[in-house]
């Protein structure tokens, strides 16, 4: 439905199985978070019942397999009170009610195996508010400018101060808690992993801390609130600065304008409202708004206010004597309420929304105008189960949704709302994604539920505009380097083809610098794109291709050496481009005769090593050839390579350097299945290849392959046989199945029997079934049917390769460099369990 209820629905839930001696139950307070790699962490305890004892647990899920959850036993004594991800999405902070702090990061940069090395412990003071250190970055989007070629304007870098740097300018990391006790504690993390600690009293007069909230100010300032849950009392501000001296760790802190809240001073209002249950900034980066609620046993109020710049009215006596200072009013910082609700349901949770959106009143204005509302809006969930997003500034209602126990409202005044039995199911922690286009939540009985939030927040939009939010988003991912995930949830199989091309679009408007930049980023998203619609599903194939091209590509021509050190113009990799473009023989030695063959001798132990991947690249030729004359059929993969002039010009070059190479070492060559002995097959698929480039180098001026081309290649399966690529599997992911707004169920622990939906089943000709031999897919080497060795595999693409390597060669170490961190698409690792196949 349009208005505030077609605003919100739910993608999925996913709940605890019920076991006889052991259950997850949900603590209290719950915490969860969500890192801009779209994994979130939550908390329960697992009690057991004959022990009659709570373990405090941290679970990790990425959102496109929540069910393969992992599951980490703390360590924490004490109920976990809070969770923070750093900016980058790799590292995780927890804190408990004994004082304790531990930071957790990735072992082996596996998403399903953390480890806590390095932590840091105030004894037995509960800490209250948990925040890494601000690192300087700071982006605003500018919906205004939503329509400008260039992303620097669309997404411009704001200047921000991180709280602390080290020599050289670089941000030193760390994190900064208060205590309920009223200490604030900051530990940094020095480069050879020490922690330095420091903890500091905010104020002279200690008192209770039962709320507070860390924000940052651009000047490298930090800004804690704080609250003593009492909303008779003043909710106080404190500038807390940092500093290294004599390699300790030092903090002064200055007391800031405080302010009451106004439902205490309204008499209308007055002691209606006992106790302060919510206090957040707005934004980690915004120290000068601050949203407070206050509840009674059954309702709850929210405020907003924000911290101004005031004149001081200065008593006529003292304006005659004190000397004219160029007739400046002395300023004050005070403290003014932006917007309140009316009395509302007792809210269990506030999410805040992550996306820098600029508020300039023109970028106001256009989103309004627009209809494009990510990040302006803020998430309440209520004791019935519903949640509302209210707009950030003036906390008017912009979408709703009802829980299962949630009666909407009806008609008739008549008809009260029956209390049910028992307490009703609602979110006790809720976090938006970092688009704001998701919402997760989890609730009472430990379940997490997945909400979609439309970015037009249920308006009914043109195709158009629909397509240029999505867009605007997608871009501001690209450039972050944040996952995506979320924006999928919107994409619906109609607007893939179109997506794709605007976007190609939009990054072919930017500078060279900044393409190269982000020039895999870029094939990785339209290759998640092209999974969600079943005629562009083959595509997918071509772009992970495409991603293995580019970084073989790199990985050969940075292993060419200048025969002479001090060689002024090019790398050897440059020149070899540069040649190869300008050299367009179809005789492969003619073009070879222009090249320094001394700059291409590499030890013949690392030629060897480097043979699976030079396989791959001759097997790819001789398929993208033979699959020319049938090119009417784009659902086969490797179809779009055909119009590729840069990959197929790639590939010209790495077979340039594959001879040289076959030169020195005849065996690393690729290895064809001839007809005939005498033929040389490099020679032969060089010239077609170069025919096929000669077509397609230039973008703008592509011209269809001759007939004398289409039938040399239509030869081609009578000369040489044809090998069988192996394409990665089409993803066994949940997003794919989301697409029909239907509910979907799942449990932790479970794999559901997905289905696989209609997309992939036409696929299953190219892709391995089980039980066939198993490949591993960066290596190019066979693992077999069952394999033995431990793997892991790729969160974004279901890319799959071994977690150690089998290689000591320097060469292959350097391949491997470049996706040991993350796969090749940038998605992260997840270690596989032995018994995948």
């Amino acid at each position: 439905p349009p208005g505030p209820a077609g605003g919100m629905d739910l993608a999925y839930v996913c709940e605890w199985e019920k076991k006889p001696k052991s259950n997850h139950c949900p603590s209290i307070p719950l915490v969860c978070a969500w890192s801009c790699r779209n994994l979130i962490a939550f908390t329960t305890d697992l009690r057991n019942e004959e022990e009659k004892d709570l373990t405090h647990m941290v679970h990790i899920i990425d959102t496109e397999h929540p069910w393969d959850v992992y599951s980490v036993n703390s360590g924490h004594t004490e109920v976990i009170t809070c969770l923070e991800w750093d900016q980058s999405g790799s590292r995780l902070l927890s804190a408990d009610a004994d004082g304790h702090i531990k930071c957790w990061s990735m072992t082996d940069h596996l998403a399903n195996s953390w480890e806590s090395m390095v932590g840091s412990v105030v004894e037995g003071d509960p800490v209250v508010a948990l925040s890494w250190l601000h690192n300087g970055v700071k982006l605003a989007l500018h919906v205004e400018k939503s329509g400008a070629s260039n992303f620097g304007e669309k997404f411009s870098r704001v200047k921000f101060s991180p709280s602390l740097t080290l020599f050289g300018g670089k941000p030193m990391e760390g994190w900064i808690a208060v205590t309920i006790s009223g200490l604030v504690t900051v530990s940094l993390l020095k480069p050879n992993g020490q922690v330095l600690t420091a903890t500091e009293s905010l104020c002279r007069l200690r008192c209770r801390v039962a709320l507070a909230d860390v924000a940052f100010t651009g000047g490298g300032n930090i800004v804690v609130a704080t609250s003593d849950g009492s909303s008779t009392s003043p909710v106080q501000f404190y500038k807390v600065c940092v500093s290294v001296v004599n390699e300790k760790c030092k903090i002064d802190t200055e007391i800031l304008p405080s302010l009451f809240m106004r439902c205490t001073t309204d008499p209308a209002r007055k002691d209606k409202y006992p106790a302060i249950t919510h206090l957040k900034f707005l934004a980690r980066d915004m120290s000068e708004q601050v949203l407070l609620c206050a509840s009674n046993q059954n309702n709850s109020i929210v405020e907003c206010w924000s911290l101004r710049k005031e004149g001081l009215p200065v008593n006529n006596i003292f304006q005659q004597i004190s000397p004219v200072v160029g007739d400046k009013q002395p300023m004050i910082l005070k403290w003014r309420i932006l917007s309140a609700t009316n009395d509302l349901d007792r809210v269990s949770a506030v999410a805040l929304p992550k996306l820098p959106i600029s508020l300039t009143n023109t970028d106001l204005k256009v989103a309004n105008d627009t209809k494009f509302f990510p990040g302006l809006g803020l998430a309440l969930a209520f004791h019935d189960g519903s949640v509302h997003i209210v707009h950030r500034l003036s906390l008017q209602m912009m979408a709703v949704f009802y829980g299962s126990s949630s009666q909407r409202p009806v008609d008739e005044p008549s008809l009260k709302r029956p209390r049910t039995a028992g307490p009703l199911v609602h979110f006790k922690a809720m976090q938006l994604s970092w688009t704001s286009l998701a919402l997760a939540g989890v609730d009472s009985h430990g379940k997490l539920s997945m909400l979609r939030i439309s970015p037009s927040m249920g308006h009914v939009l043109d195709m158009n505009m629909s397509l240029r939010h999505l867009l605007f988003l997608l871009e501001y991912c690209m450039v972050t380097g944040y996952d995506w995930w979320d924006i999928l949830l919107h994409v619906q199989p109609s607007m893939v083809q179109n997506l794709v091309e605007k976007l190609h679009e939009e990054y072919m408007r930017q500078n060279a610098a900044l393409q190269q930049v982000l020039s895999t980023r870029i094939v990785a998203m339209k290759a998640s794109l092209c999974k969600l619609s079943s005629s562009t599903i083959a595509r997918v194939c071509d772009y992970h291709a495409k991603l293995f091209l580019i970084a073989i590509s790199c990985t050969l021509k940075s292993l060419l050496r200048p025969h002479f050190l001090n060689t002024p113009d090019k790398s050897p990799g440059d020149r070899l481009t540069e040649i190869c473009s300008k050299i367009t023989d179809v005789d492969i030695d003619k073009v070879m005769i222009n090249l320094k063959t001394e700059e291409f001798v590499l030890e013949m132990t690392t030629l060897q090593s480097l043979q699976q991947l030079i396989q791959w690249v001759g097997d790819f030729v001789l398929y993208l050839l033979a699959s020319l004359p049938n090119q009417g059929s784009p659902v086969r993969p490797g179809h779009s390579f055909l119009r590729d002039g840069a990959s197929l010009g790639m590939f010209r070059e790495l077979m340039v350097v594959i001879r040289i190479w076959g030169l020195l070492k005849p065996s690393c060559l690729p290895v064809y299945t001839a007809t005939s002995d005498t033929q040389d097959s490099m020679s032969l698929l060089f010239r077609l290849l170069t025919k096929l480039w000669l077509c397609c180098r230039e973008e703008n001026h592509i011209t269809e392959p001759d007939d004398a081309l289409i039938d040399e290649c239509c030869l081609l399966p009578s000369q040489l046989l044809i090998p069988n690529i192996d394409w990665l599997p089409i993803n066994d992911g949940i997003i794919s199945k989301l697409q029909n707004k239907q509910l979907v169920r799942l449990q932790f622990g479970k794999a559901p029997g997905l289905v696989g939906h209609t997309i992939s089943s036409q696929f299953d000709a190219f892709v391995r079934a089980p039980g066939q031999p198993k490949i591993d897919h960066l290596r190019r080497l066979h693992l077999g049917a069952y394999p033995t060795e431990e793997c892991k595999s790729c969160t974004r693409c279901g890319c799959v390769t071994m977690l150690k390597s089998p290689n000591k060669v320097t060469a292959v170490k350097q391949w491997e460099q470049r996706w040991i961190k993350n796969c090749l698409c940038g998605g992260l690792w997840r270690k596989m369990p032995l018994s995948y196949s």
